[in-house]
Order: structure tokens, then C-alpha cells, then sequence
């Protein structure tokens, strides 16, 4: 049986899925004994040259009726990105009984429950492997491989910008804005690079491992979500000092019934392999109960690779059609946990790295540990460098373990002493847990 299959969206990674379908479906039949052809591929833009020469007649600017009402398409990919019109594509798509494969983690994050619900109702899969982790199987391991075990918790680097940035930062002692701008220049980051730098890219990601690791309902709304626009190459320095390196962290840990599911800079002990994955590389550290830790790394974007996870959900379709079954496993599973808490940010523990500007005289360091003790706070370490007689300098504390809510309002009195100039920077420290 031959599984024909028409992609909406003939952009970066639009044009790799095209590309590895045209130029290795002998590979794919030869390995699998599928028949997989790309039928049609639909773009408003068909004439600017993608570097790949399909026939005329897969080419098409209407999605609509050439692809989703083409009545020999089964698998409908959509790669346009973005909410509309990329929702309608995939209901029309559903509800026309085809299966659906899409790389839009933004649109299953924030619409994904109603999307789910639609491919329950009318029998079809969903296929979203491209969402999350580029070229890394991450979807598949978690629900595949890891099927036996109860995920304990989850740590991730899943924006590869943002890794980017923070690894020039380090190697180059580069500030931020200059380390923005040369991964803009090289293309790895937008023009307008919020999603990435402020963590939404990565916390609409880690909303879809945390639902598939913990059958939670989709909670994007519930994620506490900081970006690593504060980041100095001071900071990076000084956690260097401490033994550190400052990673943006997709987090996820469940505990009894209640789960912690947060983004932010987090300060990981340097000799951890996670904190050794730099560049634009992805990782995904899994620690489930039978297993135990198990780690994940790749290239988590780019035509080819996020192409070859297109793909990869392409083929599982196919095989479940020549066998007649239309059920994805964790469809049937995610948000049948309605028992299980998502656990408010203010109640989360953590150990913490404080940088103060404070002003150089005497009685200082007790007046901010004095704020500290009040609200249960102890200190780990302390480092100050540098004099600057009734000027500021910089002044770094790490924490033992403490609680969000209790750092927040001890952070918003020290901010107002006359001893610390401007607004302290925190940043929440994982690993060698006390």
C-alpha cells in the first residue's frame, strides 16, 4: 500500500522534510517495506528557489483544497508555524479523517487540548516529534522507550539560541547584547528573538513533555517562565568561581502527586554532562524510576534534522494505517491526570545565587544576611571582590535550599536597603541537593 502524504508550509523545515521524502524514500521502503511519496506540497510562495527541484505538479498555493480535500493525501504535515492559520489546516485536517503530523509546539502548547480532543474523537494520530528537540527522538523515547518507567523528572536545554548566547558569553566573556547580535548575525536567532531569550520557546516545549511524561492536562499557562535577558558575563563568571555554569533550564520534577514545571537560568554543577552540551546543541536529561538517568543530545533545529523527526512520525503512521490501527498511545494518555497538582512557583525549594551592587562599608554582608535570616534563608558561600570605599561593588551569595516565596519577599526588602544599589540579580541553582 502506498501512504501519500502533503505538506503545508514549504519553508526551512518544509523543505527538508521534501527533501529527505523525495531523496530517501528507497531508504525508508528499503528499511521499513513502506511506499511513502509526496504527493503535494502547498506555500503562498512556490517560485523562490529552496535549493530542492520537486516536479511542478506536487507544487500549490491552495492548502485547502489540494491537500487537506485531496482525497488520496492520508498524512497531512503542517509546517507553517504560528496559531492561524496553522489551527485551521489541522482541525480541517482532522475532521477530513486524515492524520496529522506538525512541528508547531507554540500552537499544541497554548490550542493543543482542543487539537488532542479532535484526533480522539475522530480516531486519527497526531504525530509531533518535529515539536520538541529538533533531531533528538525525545517524543518518541519518552513514550516509546521509557513507556515501563514512572518519569521522575526532567531537565532540559531545548532552545538552542539561547544556548548559544550563554555559551559565547562564556567563552568569549562576551555581554549579552553582543552575543544576541552575532547569533543573529549567523542566523540563529530572529530578528525579534523574545520567544528564544525569554524562555516562551522553551516553556512551550517543556508543556508537552511534562503532559506526556505525567498525563497531565497541557498547562502553558501554569509554567513559571524567566528568559536569560539579565544574564551578565559576570554572572557567568562568578558561577564559574562557585564550580557552575548557567544553562536555561526546561524543568519538570514530580513528586507523590504534585509537579514542579519551570524555565529559567539555572546555575548546574560544571562537571554535569547537561552543563558540558553548549553551542546551538539540545539535550534532555530523564531520570525515570526502572531506568534511572538517561540523557539525550543532539541538534534540536535546522532543516535536516527537525525534517528527519517530520519524518520519523510520517513512517510510524504509515506502519499503524498498513495494519489498520489508527490509536496514538499518548493521546489516550495526556491530561487523564486531573489528580495531580501543578505546584505554585512560590512553593518550589531550590537553592539560590544572589549578586548584590552593594555599597563598600562596613555592616553590609550583616544587614543583607540579617534580611536573610528572618525568612529563613542560610548561606552557602560568599564571595567580594574588589574595593570601592563608599562605592558599589559586586557581592554574591549562594543559598542552601529555600523557598521561592521566602526568597521573593526577602529579595524585595533587601532591594530597598541603603546599603545595595539597584535590583539584585537571582538565579536558581540545581544539583548537589543539600
Amino acid at each position: 500500500m502506498k501512504i501519500n502524504v502533503g505538506i503545508i508550509g514549504f519553508g526551512t523545515v518544509g523543505t527538508g522534510t521534501a527533501r529527505i521524502l523525495t531523496e530517501n524514500r528507497d531508504i525508508i521502503k528499503e528499511k521499513t517495506g513502506l511506499d511513502i511519496e509526496l504527493l503535494k506540497v502547498a506555500d503562498l510562495d512556490i517560485e523562490r528557489d529552496r535549493g530542492i527541484s520537486l516536479p511542478s505538479h506536487i507544487l500549490t498555493t491552495d492548502a485547502m483544497g489540494d491537500v487537506i480535500g485531496n482525497p488520496d493525501i492520508h498524512v497531512v504535515v503542517e509546517l507553517i508555524g504560528g496559531i492561524n492559520p496553522a489551527k485551521d489546516f489541522i482541525v480541517k485536517a482532522i475532521q477530513s479523517g486524515k492524520h496529522v503530523v506538525t512541528a508547531n509546539k507554540a500552537l499544541l502548547a497554548t490550542e493543543g487540548a482542543e487539537i488532542f480532543d479532535e484526533a480522539r474523537n475522530r480516531g486519527v494520530i497526531l504525530g509531533y516529534e518535529a515539536s520538541v528537540a529538533g533531531g533528538i527522538p525525545i517524543i518518541k523515547v519518552i513514550r516509546e522507550g521509557l513507556v515501563a518507567n514512572r518519569i521522575l523528572s526532567i531537565y532540559g536545554i531545548i532552545n538552542g539560541t539561547s544556548n548559544y548566547i550563554l555559551t559565547r558569553m562564556l567563552e568569549e566573556k562576551m555581554d549579552f547584547h553582543d552575543a544576541l547580535r552575532e547569533a543573529q548575525e549567523l542566523g540563529y536567532a530572529e530578528a525579534d528573538p523574545t520567544f528564544d531569550i525569554e524562555g516562551i520557546d522553551t516553556a512551550h516545549k517543556l508543556t508537552l513533555l511534562a503532559s506526556l511524561s505525567f498525563g497531565i492536562p497541557l498547562s502553558y499557562d501554569h509554567i513559571y517562565t524567566e528568559g536569560i535577558s539579565r544574564i551578565t558575563a559576570q554572572d557567568i563568571e562568578f558561577a564559574m568561581e562557585l564550580g557552575y555554569k548557567i544553562k536555561l533550564l526546561a524543568i519538570a520534577k514530580a513528586v507523590d502527586r504534585e509537579v514542579e514545571i519551570r524555565v529559567h537560568p539555572t546555575m548546574i554543577p560544571e562537571n554535569y554532562l547537561i552543563s558540558k552540551v553548549d553551542g546551538v546543541l539540545n539535550a534532555v536529561y530523564v531520570v525515570g524510576d526502572a531506568v534511572g538517568e538517561t540523557l539525550y543530545y543532539g541538534r534540536g533545529a535546522g532543516d535536516m534534522p527537525t525534517g528527519s523527526a517530520v519524518v520519523s512520525d510520517i513512517v510510524d503512521i504509515a506502519r499503524k494505517i498498513t495494519i489498520g490501527c489508527n490509536v496514538s498511545e499518548d493521546i489516550q494518555f495526556m491530561g487523564k491526570r486531573t489528580d495531580i497538582r501543578v505546584k505554585p512557583m512560590g512553593e518550589v525549594e531550590s537553592k539560590y545565587y544572589f549578586r548584590f551592587t552593594a555599597i563598600d562599608r562596613p555592616g553590609v554582608l550583616s544587614k543583607i544576611s540579617g534580611v536573610l535570616g528572618r525568612h529563613q534563608i542560610s548561606i552557602a558561600a560568599v564571595i567580594q571582590k574588589g574595593r570601592s570605599i563608599g562605592g558599589a561593588v559586586p557581592l554574591v551569595l549562594l543559598t542552601h535550599k529555600a523557598r521561592e516565596s521566602d526568597v521573593q519577599k526577602a529579595i524585595k526588602e533587601i532591594d530597598t536597603l541603603d546599603v545595595v544599589d539597584g535590583r539584585t540579580m537571582v538565579i536558581r541553582v540545581e544539583g548537589d541537593e543539600d
